[in-house]
This record gives structure tokens, C-alpha cells and sequence, in this order.
């Protein structure tokens, strides 16, 4: 057996967004411990240049390693994108990034038009286009920068009038073009699933990574024997460094975690 394989895994995200991919990821590795670090604080990174990015992806990362986690998953499509090469050639552990699913869009969509909505930062990278560059080049990707939502979303105005605007203002465009699929690339918007579908009805299919990413988990921590042997039902320790009010509501009722404040 090797001997990390009872450490936890450890998650980032520029904020709250990242326990979408957490809940995946609990949900398929029930028996697995986890720490997830809450950026908040720089949230979101998406407004950020690539040299301010790959900093704090540093800095989480550090953090992390230091509470002995033994696999990272960058809960963060601009974290991704912007850093992922860089923390996989520096650091010794396996890193899971997450990008804006656009491949099965666009293997399945009908009418050659995808929408992907996402941050900036995501949108801006080369990642990003380089996995663009890589599907059929008859599907067209409308591009929509979802400026303003991770804000609301990381200051608890998750059903508000601002947000029904924003999200209305922004799909509206995306539907002009007659997409069939919608890509949601930033692990914050699957909390806007339902009010997406009340604006664009049931002709667009939603696609988000957190399945993905939780099996891809899966898979590298079996490939590199790291599956944690125990059965027990494990705590989970989310940090965060801001109000942690927000953290506790997207989590919901769990008596299986604990989450603390810190400065960082």
C-alpha cells in the first residue's frame, strides 16, 4: 500500500465555485478526505493578467502541499488554463485541471453552433485556444465573458434581479446564434443551472466539467495507487479568506465537514 494514500486530496478555486467540483468528486470518492481552499479574497481571477494568476496558483498550491495533500485539483478554469503547465513541471504531485467542456459540444451538436459562457481570463488564454483550435472546424464557438456573476454569486446575491439581468442580457446574445449547446466554463455557473434553463428553455443542452474532472480524480489516484484503503466516512476542512457565509450555504447540511477563516 503506499503510504499517502490515506492523505486527502486537496482543491483550489479563486472562491466558493470549486465545491461544484468538490460535490462530484465526494460523490464518486465517498471514502476519501479533502481540503479545499477558498480563494475568495481574488476571486475572480478571471480579471487577472497571467503573472497574477500563476502567483496565487503558487501560493495555493504551497498551501496545500503543506497540509499533505497528495493529489491537487485546480477547481479553476482560468487557474487552469493559466497555470496548470507551469505547476506540473514544479511540483512533484499530480495536478487535475479543469477546461470549459467544448469537445463534446462540439462532437454533438446538430447545428454547428455552441455558446460557451465563461470568464475572461478562461476565454483569453492560450489554452484555451489551443483546445479551441483542436475541434471540427465547421463549429463555430460563440465566445460570452460572463463579467459580474462570480462576484454576485461570491457575495450571496446568488437569485437577485442583477443576476436575472446579467444572465438574460448574456444568453440572449449566445442564443442568436442558434446554438444547441451551451458550455458553462467556470466551476461557479452550475449554481446558475436553474435560472440558465429558465431563460433558454429545453432545446439547449448545459454542459459543465465536474463529472469529468471527478472521474479523471479517480483514475490518476488508482493509476498511481493513491486510492484511500479506509471506508470510514472521512471530515472534510474547507478554508476560506473571507466570510465563510456564503461557503456554508452552497455546501448545504453536512455534518461531515468543517470550515474556517483564515488569513492568507
Amino acid at each position: 500500500m503506499n503510504l499517502a494514500s490515506k492523505q486527502p486530496i486537496g482543491i483550489f478555486d479563486s472562491g466558493i465555485g470549486g465545491t461544484s467540483i468538490w460535490k462530484e468528486i465526494n460523490q464518486l470518492l465517498p471514502n476519501e478526505k479533502t481540503i479545499y481552499l477558498s480563494d475568495s479574497k481574488n476571486a475572480p481571477y478571471g480579471q487577472k493578467s497571467e503573472e497574477k494568476i500563476l502567483e496565487l496558483c503558487i501560493k495555493n498550491t504551497e498551501f496545500l502541499i503543506h497540509k499533505n495533500c497528495k493529489i491537487i485539483v485546480v477547481a479553476c478554469n482560468t487557474a487552469t488554463t493559466n497555470a496548470i503547465t507551469y505547476l506540473r513541471e514544479n511540483y512533484a504531485i499530480p495536478f487535475i485541471g479543469i477546461e470549459p467542456a467544448i469537445k463534446p459540444a462540439s462532437i454533438n451538436t446538430t447545428t454547428k453552433n455552441i455558446g460557451i459562457l465563461a470568464t475572461k481570463g478562461t476565454l483569453n488564454s492560450s489554452l484555451f485556444a489551443k483546445s479551441s483550435n483542436n475541434i471540427d472546424q465547421e463549429v463555430d464557438i460563440i465566445e460570452q465573458v460572463g463579467e459580474g456573476l462570480v462576484e454576485l454569486i461570491e457575495n450571496g446575491q446568488l437569485v437577485s434581479n442583477e443576476m436575472t439581468q446579467l444572465l438574460n442580457s448574456y444568453l440572449q446574445k449566445l442564443m442568436q446564434h442558434n446554438i444547441d449547446y451551451l458550455v458553462l466554463g467556470c466551476t461557479h455557473y452550475p449554481y446558475l443551472i436553474p435560472q440558465i434553463k429558465d431563460i433558454i428553455g429545453n432545446d439547449i443542452t448545459i454542459i459543465d466539467s465536474g463529472q469529468a474532472v471527478a472521474k479523471q480524480t479517480k483514475r490518476v489516484l488508482e493509476s498511481n495507487y493513491l486510492i484511500n484503503p479506509e471506508k470510514l466516512v472521512p471530515t472534510h476542512f474547507f478554508y476560506s479568506n473571507t466570510n465563510t457565509d456564503v461557503l456554508k450555504f452552497v455546501l448545504g447540511e453536512n455534518k461531515n465537514y468543517k470550515v474556517e477563516k483564515l488569513n492568507f
